[in-house]
């Protein structure tokens, strides 16, 4: 194991540290188990949502959508294998990277593509950051190999010198790891929204690659000094290059060594109070370094984490709390949902909650696509932290589209008291207290000034062909709920609204439809009633009374009328505590039988827009002691 340089007599003693039996470190926070999870609840892989609980507040967007006939990106093209996204936070902005081919995972061509956005909600059109590959002349394409793509576990580095870089990898199609690599390409990106050259800042290491055989010149050649000098400070920082271990895992001395045997793949990381850091990989890899990753523990499996393919996500939050992100499952085809789990101390993790519940259909195959969000990245140390207190993480759906999710911190997921949201003092744009959204590009979540500024609302736009908007309000669990709000459709003959009373685990024993007929539809145990009819531009105020016990029945008012009394719960549960407004059906497809890799045609229109449906919410409340 390398230690830190001019340091000899440090390393050696860390080395011999770490080759001490792993049963002399029993105690969780050492070497042995650098992490532990201890809620000891788990996800039920049949629904979507794992039957977890909500982390109060959390609001997705998506931040592109993948459109194969009518792709905007820089050259027209409709790439829709978009994958790996990072994120950083500079100059009052945040910077979205990822990686793009035209169907498939490692399938040349390749390239990186950037997004920016000021708030982290209305997202620019994205940028090629990163073009494929073009190889100078004369230097053809190794024998195995079929082309070029990009790979990257690193996206943004902001240097001491306050200059934003962002890096990416290019090899070979279709392993572009080891002697099929190639090198790290960087490049400055401008507070006016331009870029630097691309540059070389190091060569794949199994290989003969250098300046004469790539395709940019090496970062030494910019006659740029501030370029140059952030460069350098990023080869010196230990932590940070060791993301790059992926592509190469070979014997260059900028990384720190491990020679366990092990492959650790997509480092996240976070510093203890201790000063340590806890150093996390996928496949629920950990270890511990004192030496900010010169150095670090052999790397363990632990047992408490259970993960596969996808990336775990470990953090520090402005609470001075932690958290950790990741798909807990250990199919890494089916990568879904996206929970968190937090921890005072950064050892012991607990209180498992739902951050992204939602897996839209797969409107395009391509080979390895897994479904659900996938490789989730934060903001890594030193890469910036956007105003208020709250946790962004990126992450791709079905290896599709880019997302973003935004945490509220302190992170809960119960509420105590009464709800009574009107929304007035809310401003539109921003932040919708104590709501989970959902919000794909062609259906969105918005606050709005509706019906008029001073009495705003909640809005719900559909026109997706395949997804739909959906707000969530958590509220105190209870055995008994006197629930109200309103609802003002702005068309009858197209669109659904479905609104679901719901338990802690996602049952629905209260379902509501304001369906395309112009019918309001309220399920009675297991038989649908029709309880009005509704028309376009009208306001309609309903007030939903469940009574969990002792049999399960709830009673609906339409416009101060009782429409039904008594009815039967669609399902048994024990207690109540969200409502749920989503523009479209219950969906549990995919599931974990349904085929990943069998090839198929796109989905029809998925690529076009359907006619728009808008139904705004309001005065929504819980009523009781």
């Amino acid at each position: 194991m390398y230690g830190s340089t001019g340091n000899k007599a440090k390393s050696a003693m860390l080395f011999a540290l770490f080759l001490i039996p792993s049963a002399l470190f029993s105690q969780t926070g050492s070497p042995a188990e650098p992490v532990r999870y201890i809620g000891g609840v788990t996800i039920d892989p049949s629904v979507h949502e794992g039957r977890l609980r909500w982390a109060v507040g959390a609001e997705s967007i998506q931040v592109m959508r993948a459109n194969r006939t009518h792709g905007a990106i820089d050259a027209g093209s409709g790439w829709t294998y978009n994958h790996a996204p990072n994120l950083a936070y500079w100059n009052g902005r945040f910077y979205l990277q990822y990686l793009s081919n035209p169907v498939d995972e490692h399938i040349a061509p390749g390239r990186t593509l950037l997004t920016t956005s000021a708030d982290g909600r209305n997202w620019e059109e994205p940028r090629i950051l990163f073009p494929p590959y073009q190889a100078p002349s004369g230097v053809n394409i190794p024998e195995g190999y079929s082309g070029y793509m990009m790979h990257q576990r690193m996206g943004f580095y902001i240097a001491p010198n306050g200059r934003l870089l962002t890096l990416a990898f290019y090899g070979h199609t279709e392993d572009p790891f080891q002697e099929g690599g190639i090198g790290r390409v960087v490049r400055e990106l401008y507070k006016n929204g331009s870029m630097g050259p691309v540059y070389f800042i190091r060569y794949e290491t199994h290989s003969n690659w250098n300046e004469s055989n790539t395709g940019f010149p090496f970062y030494t050649r910019s006659k740029d000094t501030g370029f140059v000098a952030a460069c350098e400070a990023l080869l010196k920082d230990k932590l940070k290059v060791l993301q790059w271990k992926d592509e190469d895992d070979g014997n260059d001395p900028l990384y720190a060594d491990n020679k366990f045997g092990d492959h650790l793949s997509a480092l996240s990381y976070f510093h203890r109070k201790d000063g340590k850091v806890v150093m996390l990989w996928k496949m629920a890899k950990a270890a511990l370094s004192v030496d900010e990753g010169a150095t670090f523990s052999p790397p363990v499996k632990v047992p408490t984490l259970l993960m596969s393919g996808g990336k775990n996500w470990g953090q520090k939050t402005d609470d001075g709390r932690y958290a950790m992100l990741y798909n807990p499952i250990e199919s890494s085809e089916y990568r879904y949902p996206l929970i968190m789990v937090t921890s005072d101390d950064g050892i012991i993790f607990d209180d498992m909650l739902l951050v992204q519940g939602e897996v839209p259909p797969r409107r395009f195959y391509g080979r390895w696509k897994d479904f659900g969000p996938c490789y989730t990245r934060g903001i890594v140390e030193g890469n910036g932290n956007p105003p208020g207190n709250d946790l962004w993480v990126t992450y791709s759906m079905n290896k599709e589209d880019m997302w973003v999710t935004r945490v509220p911190v302190p992170v809960i997921y119960s509420v105590a008291g009464l709800v009574n949201d009107n929304f007035n003092a809310l401003q539109p744009g921003g932040t919708i207290r104590g709501w989970n959204t959902y919000s794909p590009q062609w259906a969105k979540v918005s606050l709005t000034d509706f019906p008029d500024v001073k009495n705003k609302s909640l809005q719900l736009s559909d026109e997706d062909p395949y997804d739909y908007a959906r707000a969530i309000r958590v509220f105190k669990e209870t055995v008994n709920a006197d629930l109200q709000f309103r609802v003002f459709p702005q068309q009858n003959d197209h669109g659904e609204l479905s609104v679901d009373v719901t338990d802690r685990y996602g049952n629905r024993p209260v379902r509501i439809t304001f369906n395309s007929r112009g019918e309001v539809e309220v399920m009675n145990g297991s038989r649908p009633v029709v309880a009005g009819w509704y028309k376009p531009g009208t306001w309609y105020d309903f007030r939903i009374v469940v009574n969990v016990a002792p049999e399960g029945s709830f009673d609906c008012y339409l416009d101060g009328k009782k429409v039904l009394s008594g009815a039967a719960l669609a399902e048994a549960v024990k207690s109540v505590e969200r409502i749920s407004f989503r523009t479209g059906a219950y969906r549990d497809i995919p599931h974990r039988t349904t085929p990943n890799e069998t090839p198929e045609p796109p989905l029809p229109g998925a690529d076009e827009k359907i006619k728009k449906a808008i139904f705004y919410i309001d005065d929504v409340v819980l009523k009781g002691k």
